[in-house]
């Protein structure tokens, strides 16, 4: 059970930093309001599913799910999956420069500075953890 609310509370906060970290790109990009001022509404709902599915696998393989690195790592590929299926294509850039295919690009860099995170707390969890098990 200590998996599933460890998985749940990784999901929630990826899903934070996605969408916090979308805003912001958006908001850099200077993006008009109207068109994408609710992207990051739109990426919370996007995660929220991701949410769903990955508790899902991670109830239905609970035993290779032990660690906030493995829980993040299901997290990204279901969402970079997500981003494939859904055609945003981030090398279309190349080809036409705009800042809405440049934010095409900056979602899978989002992804990967989330993972990045994640790892960064995997370890400073490990260290807590490990210091406990020698008192």
């Amino acid at each position: 059970m200590k998996n599933i609310f460890l998985s749940l509370m990784v999901f929630v906060v990826m899903s934070l930093l996605h969408a916090q970290l979308t805003d912001c790109i958006v908001k850099y990009l200077s993006l008009p309001g109207g068109d994408y001022g609710m992207y990051s509404i739109f990426i919370l709902i996007f995660c929220s599913v991701i949410t769903a599915i990955g508790l899902l696998t991670v109830i239905i393989f609970r035993k290779h799910y032990y660690s906030i690195l493995r829980i993040a790592m299901l997290f990204e590929i279901i969402y970079l999956l997500f981003l494939v299926i859904s055609g945003n294509n981030p090398f279309i850039y190349f080809s036409d420069y705009t800042s809405e295919n440049l934010l095409k690009i900056f979602m899978y860099v989002i992804s990967f500075i989330v993972l990045f995170i994640m790892y960064l707390v995997h370890l400073i969890y490990s260290k807590i953890i490990l210091s406990k098990s020698k008192n």
